[in-house]
């Protein structure tokens, strides 16, 4: 099991927490239901960037449910995996 976070950023800049659920292993399956109860609740239009850690179940969910939206990859992530790798 792992905690699934998703964040939103006002047009000020802050930050808000949209939706918070538990997940099996970060799971494509498990980002789908979040991302699905987030639509149907929420927002009318798809977001226009989604900014991610890089697993790989959030990416697929969000390209089943938001085609349109762009994929940035988290720096800070992207920088620890360069310094590990």
């Amino acid at each position: 099991m792992c905690l699934l976070v998703i964040l939103g950023v006002t047009a000020e800049g802050k930050k808000e927490v949209v939706a918070v659920t538990d997940g099996l292993r970060e799971s494509k399956a498990s980002w789908l239901e979040i991302l699905r109860d987030l639509r149907d609740r929420g927002p009318q239009e798809a977001p226009l960037l989604a900014i991610g850690d890089g697993a790989m179940g959030f990416w697929a969910a969000l390209d089943e449910i938001c085609p349109q939206t762009r994929h940035q990859r988290c720096w800070v992530h992207n920088a620890a995996n360069e310094m590990v790798g």
